[in-house]
């Protein structure tokens, strides 16, 4: 039988949904927020670390910043009705890339600030249909890992190599993996922004970071976005259907419609390059992804419960809760309800199990067991917490 992420997630208790909330709106219940939460630190991490600079800006706009950026244009019918208030049209936003092209605007730039790459873990939403929502794979409401890096237009075919070996660093350590890199162009029966010249030194650019990359592509026209060309990294579901999870995209298009500049060495004005990134996309789909690529059995360092603690029986409680108090830096859980054999097959998709016997009680020691079957000899209880917290520390 396949995995289905919305059935499991039920089961392990990571989210959940109300039809009193609606369609398309999945709430994150505590195991599934812990684990998302250490995710989304990673990746700040990870973007910090690479020279992103991180931002916040607000999940509405004026109806005017998307019609300027093109999206009312090409995106009206993906994105929630302008709502009216006072003297303004706001709207949901369906994507952060105006915000960011704005915030770009806020202070006047010189050739030494770029490569700028300004990122953010931003909410977005998306007026889908009904009948294409499904768990958390197709949502209304999404908290998107994006980045946008402003740059000169020598400087984008390097932006975009590091993007890719970024995203190869970051799945590696989420424990998954591409099936296909899609180098997504334009098609018929589309609207674009931009001339053809402006989308001939795109494309140029994605084929030449894909071919430095060394990875297979297949190029498909008509997916792009409706200002650039894109290399989609596709992942499959147990079906085997492809989607696309991370994306990096070259855009002549917003800088322009925006009138972004910078100061070159020569004194002159330049319009900048934006290179638009996300390496996980939206939490809610990478999340629907990797429930199914490990069957709810997360690697350690993002697992929702990293240790459970089972007393024996009613006087090992006192021991067990001690224990886990010690281990409080950790994911812990203490796990009463039961017999110990049902206990320890609830906790099979949990990295570490430690059963506090009569004998464990009185020797302070623990014998942990691990999800993949194997047990280890009994040890001090600060050895097992600290065996457990280095092996959540290595994401490699």
């Amino acid at each position: 039988m396949s995995v289905d992420h919305r059935r499991l997630g039920r089961e392990l208790d990571l989210f959940d949904s109300d039809p009193l909330i609606g369609a398309g709106l999945p709430f994150w219940l505590p195991g599934g927020a812990a684990a998302r939460r250490e995710v989304e630190s990673y990746l700040y991490d990870r973007e910090r670390r690479h020279g992103y600079r991180h931002v916040n800006s607000p999940a509405l706009g004026r109806r005017r910043m998307y019609e300027l950026s093109g999206h009312w244009d090409n995106f009206a019918d993906d994105m929630f009705p302008a709502m009216r208030v006072g003297e303004d049209d706001l709207v949901l936003r369906p994507s952060l890339c105006p915000h960011h092209a704005l915030i770009f605007r806020s202070r006047g730039r010189s050739y030494r600030d770029l490569p700028l790459r300004i990122a953010e873990l931003g909410p977005m939403y998306r007026a889908e249909r009904s009948g294409v929502l499904g768990g958390l794979s197709r949502v209304r409401s999404m908290l998107l890992n994006d980045a946008h890096i402003f740059c000169a237009e020598d400087q984008a075919a390097a932006e975009v190599a590091g993007v890719l070996r970024l995203m190869r660093e970051v799945h590696a350590a989420l424990g998954m993996g591409p099936v296909s890199y899609q180098l997504s162009l334009r098609g018929p029966g589309r609207k674009y922004g931009g001339d053809d010249a402006m989308w001939a030194r795109a494309e140029a650019l994605l084929r030449g970071a894909l071919a430095d990359a060394v990875v297979p592509f297949t190029a498909v026209a008509g997916e792009a976005a409706f200002y650039g060309p894109k290399i989609d990294i596709q992942v499959a579901d147990p079906s085997g259907r492809e989607w696309t999870l991370a994306t990096v995209q070259i855009d002549y298009h917003q800088p322009s419609r925006f009138e972004l500049e910078y100061v070159a060495s020569d004194g002159g004005r330049r319009r900048p390059v934006m290179v638009h990134r996300s390496l996980a996309g939206s939490m809610e789909r990478l999340f629907g992804h990797l429930i199914e690529v490990h069957e709810g059995a997360f690697p350690l360092w993002y697992a929702p419960v990293q240790l459970a603690v089972l007393p024996v029986g009613a006087d090992q409680d006192a021991a067990a809760r001690e224990f886990a108090a010690e281990a409080a830096d950790l994911r812990v859980e203490v796990l009463h309800d039961g017999s110990v054999g049902n206990r320890i097959r609830k906790s099979r998709k949990i990295p570490y199990v430690a059963v506090i016997g009569p004998r464990e009680a009185a020797t302070d020691l623990v014998a942990l067991r691990l999800r993949d079957g194997r047990q280890l000899d009994p040890m001090p209880r600060a050895a097992a917490i600290d065996l457990i917290s280095a092996a959540a520390r290595d994401r490699d």
